[in-house]
């Protein structure tokens, strides 16, 4: 049986050689996919690792990068065992860079970090226009909507947007998260979003607390 602790730590200390070797041995003795989701799960538990070290300024962007790819590489391993996907989903976010800015770095660590956690993520792109939200947010009827910006000009596409989410009646029905450099409590206020965060892995804890 696969030491589940040890991968938690592998993937905590970035150490790829360890992570893909023990899979695929695991792999190799034919588990069950319970056993396949508890190794998952350890991998996500690997994540929070990473996340805490990042906040805590040990690790940079680059390692948060690093991870969310390590994560992909060791969840196509596990798929002979657990099938296509991760079947218990922790929720649903709808994610994009909003109107006017073209950033998605943030954005796309945060995606990577927030299927890593088990949420099913649809992600608009950059330059995505108030409508895109609405129609997504109606379509697939998510948890979250995660709006990321950098430019200063991004604050007042992400109010633009949270307004149509009221005019559509929506609103009240998701929790909304936004992030960037220039978001701050008052902003928050302002675009009338329910949290702001400026790194990917305090995201990660809002959006959990909000659905657990």
């Amino acid at each position: 049986m696969i030491d589940l602790k040890s991968l938690t730590q592998a993937v905590g200390d970035l150490d790829e050689e360890v992570v893909l070797d023990t899979i695929k041995e695991f792999v190799a003795t034919n588990p069950s996919e319970d056993e396949g989701q508890a190794a998952v799960a350890a991998c996500q538990d690997g994540m929070a690792i990473v996340g805490d070290l990042f906040e805590q300024g040990e690790y940079f962007v680059g390692d948060l990068i690093f991870a969310g790819e390590l994560l992909t590489e060791a969840i196509n391993a596990l798929k002979p065992v657990i099938g296509n996907g991760i079947t218990s989903k922790a929720g649903s976010i709808v994610l994009g860079t909003v109107h006017g800015d073209l950033h998605d770095i943030g954005k796309n660590i945060f995606k990577s970090m927030a299927e890593a956690a088990g949420f099913e993520v649809y992600d608009l792109g950059i330059d995505q226009p108030v409508e895109a939200f609405v129609e997504k947010v109606k379509e697939v009827k998510p948890n979250i909507v995660g709006m990321s910006g950098v430019l200063t000009l991004a604050l007042e596409s992400m109010k633009d947007t949270v307004d149509a989410l009221k005019e559509a009646g929506v609103r009240d029905d998701v929790k909304i998260i936004i992030g960037g450099n220039p978001v701050t409590k008052e902003a928050c206020d302002h675009i009338g979003s329910d949290a702001f965060t400026t790194n990917a892995a305090e995201g990660i804890k809002i959006s959990q607390k909000w659905i657990s």
